[in-house]
């Protein structure tokens, strides 16, 4: 072809044609190869075998996929530590516990399963469901009741032996099970909360019914009037793709601060892959050695796995009541009549209304 001459019309149909069918056959080779691989390598015709060996890129391209799957599979995998390693853990955790200086908790969705709150990336939680093209069943979180696991921070706390706890749920279970308001930071809000932002401070109203069911990503107000300056109320939730702005219930402020003073940081039930984002909570901009130890209690690999001085693979329920046991620390019962959202306690929220319709 003369240099500069434009292909006819015939001429590029020609050669889109060709390129469809080299395509087509390359993903048939693609496809031809990856049955053969899936055969032991004692089954392998000496056909197959002299295919798969003049199509070695093929193979490494192929074999660096089935890696990279199965990888991502085990991490998804839930793993029991059995009885005996569990408790020889427990006892390790519990001597932290007693000598930390300053002891943080951050808490996801995995210590509220035991109230029959379906976590995100477990085998069954609301991700892995969505990602599997299955319906989600509806939970009336309303119904829910602090876990033992809740009652046992509330106790750490109470004892003095827990300074803060930062959580990315939103059920509202801690405040229920009556851990101070001050000693939580609810980074992605409460569901029983909702807020005036026209007022100075903004005015709160603690419900005990779901605020959201009008809400959603960048639509927050819920309906509602201020009782006080008719002003529209809107709720704390922070969804995916939105950052939280509000001062409470989320609370950032307290969670930096104490994060920067925290010499131990347990994390319990969450899957990490939200909060290793936050690099404050962290303090990644300390040198190393001056980072608070981590310790992690979960069933699923995390992405700070590395980084944990010590990973208990274990239910939360079973691990805290080891460890409130090791502790030699009572677990308060859950006493409905009693908790602070449903009606006493009205004196620790600062410019709060209790609303119970």
């Amino acid at each position: 072809m003369a240099a500069g001459r434009s292909l006819s019309r015939s001429e590029r149909k020609a050669a889109a044609r060709a390129e469809f069918l080299l395509q087509e056959e390359q993903r048939e080779r693609r496809r031809q190869v990856s049955r053969i691989l899936h055969k032991p390598a004692a089954e392998r015709s000496s056909e197959e075998a002299a295919l798969l060996s003049g199509c070695q890129e093929i193979v490494r391209d192929l074999e660096r996929l089935h890696k990279k799957r199965e990888r991502l599979r085990r991490r998804l995998e839930e793993v029991c530590d059995e009885p005996e390693e569990l408790r020889r853990k427990v006892s390790k955790l519990s001597a932290v516990v007693r000598g930390a200086k300053h002891l943080i908790i951050y808490t996801g969705a995995g210590i509220s399963t035991a109230a029959s709150i379906p976590d995100y990336r477990g085998p069954n939680g609301v991700w892995t469901m969505l990602q599997k093209g299955r319906n989600i069943r509806a939970t009336d979180l309303s119904e829910a009741e602090p876990t033992l696991t809740h009652m046992s921070i509330a106790s750490l706390h109470k004892h003095k032996l827990v300074q803060h706890v930062v959580s990315q749920n939103c059920d509202g279970l801690h405040l229920r099970s009556g851990l101070p308001r001050e000693a939580l930071s609810e980074l992605h809000g409460n569901m029983y909360i909702e807020v005036c932002t026209s007022c100075t401070p903004n005015r709160e109203y603690v419900r005990v019914f779901d605020v959201t069911e009008r809400t959603a990503l960048h639509r927050h107000h819920t309906g509602r009037m201020c009782h006080k300056c008719g002003a529209q109320l809107r709720d704390t939730i922070v969804h995916f793709g939105e950052k939280g702005m509000l001062q409470q219930p989320l609370n950032w402020e307290a969670a930096i601060e104490s994060a920067s003073k925290a010499d131990v940081i347990l994390c319990l039930g969450s899957s990490l892959k939200v909060l290793k984002k936050y690099p404050h909570l962290w303090c990644m901009s300390k040198p190393p050695r001056r980072r608070p130890k981590l310790y992690i209690v979960n069933l699923q690999w995390t992405p700070k796995d590395d980084l944990a001085a010590l990973k208990l693979h274990g239910k939360c329920d079973d691990v805290m009541k080891l460890l409130m046991d090791e502790l030699g620390l009572p677990i308060s019962p859950y006493d409905r009549s009693a908790e602070i959202v449903l009606g006493s306690g009205t004196a620790s929220y600062t410019n709060t209304t209790l609303d119970y319709f």
